[in-house]
């Protein structure tokens, strides 16, 4: 029975070693920041997640050792991953980098105009010198 459970670790390490060169293709081939930046971050947390989850899992079943720090690992890489994913993509966004020619369609174009209008009105207020003082 141990070594079902081996077995089952090892082959979560291979799983994750896979997704990772997926991973790694995805990176290289996408044409633009945005798919390049969840590429790096959906298949590599799961290629993360799967090798350092095998690994628990083969250290259990085969020295009854369980590790603390992988546990951590998993949980630290399960939560910052995507958000930093997210954050480095919505700063390129922001910084206006460029959409693939691919891309067909733009939804954020106009919630960041208004967003930029409204900052704009607040900023043109603050600068009135017809408005007393607070």
């Amino acid at each position: 029975m141990i070594q079902i459970v081996e077995y089952a670790g090892v082959i979560l390490i291979l799983l994750g070693g896979i997704m990772a060169v997926i991973s790694a293709f995805g990176i290289l081939r996408l044409p633009d920041v945005y798919t390049r930046s969840h590429a790096a971050t959906k298949s590599s947390t799961l290629a993360v997640l799967l090798s350092l989850s095998g690994t628990f899992i083969y250290f259990w079943a085969s020295e009854s050792f369980i590790s603390v720090r992988l546990l951590l690992g998993i949980t630290f890489v399960f939560l910052t991953a995507p958000v930093a994913g997210h954050l480095i993509t919505r700063a390129a966004y922001r910084s206006r980098v460029k959409l693939a020619d691919s891309s067909t369609e733009d939804a954020l174009e106009e919630v960041l105009r208004k967003a930029e209008e409204k900052i704009e009105d607040v900023t043109e207020d603050d600068n009135d010198p017809e408005q007393p003082p607070n």
